[in-house]
């Protein structure tokens, strides 16, 4: 292990440790993840050394990567098991897919940028993440082929909840979506069971636009 190698561990290690176990993230298999994925790899070079800041950073093409405790709290209220099969829509940096790929058994993410979808997969393939399929597409149409999922995460805010993630959702399945206007959201838990949706509310949040036929228009 090289030195920078050593010095971004222990980012990661005093990330977790000050950020995410801090704020209240207790899930052992997420901090695990958050602790091992090397989150400075998806952003630019020119950016590595503030990686592991407690802010989300910029990606290109007017998108962010999340701030590592949203990740961490998102991931936490999915629930995900390791025999799951997930959806993430907007792929971004691919950081989140990549957390998720650490815990569950397949991850499933559309991006509709063309090349954030190919410099995510760059990255999945250089870390070996084979277990995270990738799709160039609209997001707020989901995966129909693939579904239903164990779960569904939208990194992007929504002004409501697409119907066609709703029906790709399993029964048991969990959605994790921030929904709200254009500056603003909540993030939002939905849990499907034979008698149907229930909501509950996270708290606040700040995403960017999920652009698509589904969510806002542009």
């Amino acid at each position: 292990m090289n030195e920078n190698s050593i010095k971004y561990e222990r980012q990661r290690e005093e990330m977790v440790r000050r950020q995410i176990e801090a704020r209240g993230v207790t899930d052992p298999k997420v901090l695990a993840a958050m602790c091992k994925v090397p989150r400075h790899l998806f952003v630019s070079e020119a950016l590595r050394d503030q990686a592991y800041g407690d802010f989300p950073l910029p990606i290109g093409e007017q998108q962010t990567i999340s701030q590592p405790y949203i990740v961490a709290e998102m991931t936490q209220a999915l629930q995900p098991g390791e025999e799951d099969r997930i959806l993430e829509i907007g792929t971004g940096s691919g950081y989140q897919a990549a957390i998720l790929a650490e815990i569950v058994f397949r991850v499933y993410t559309i991006e509709k940028i063309h090349s954030l979808f190919l410099s995510s997969r760059k990255v999945f393939d250089k870390l070996h993440y084979h277990n995270i399929v990738t799709k160039y597409s609209d997001g707020t149409s989901g995966w129909s082929d693939e579904s239903p999922f164990d779960g569904i995460i939208v990194t992007a805010g929504s002004p409501g909840i697409p119907k066609p993630l709703v029906s790709q959702l399993a029964v048991g399945g969990r959605m994790v979506i921030p929904v709200g206007d254009r500056y603003s959201q909540e993030l939002i838990k939905l849990y499907k069971d034979e008698h149907g949706i229930h909501k509950t509310n996270l708290g606040g949040c700040r995403f960017v636009k999920l652009v698509g036929e589904y969510g806002w228009k542009g």
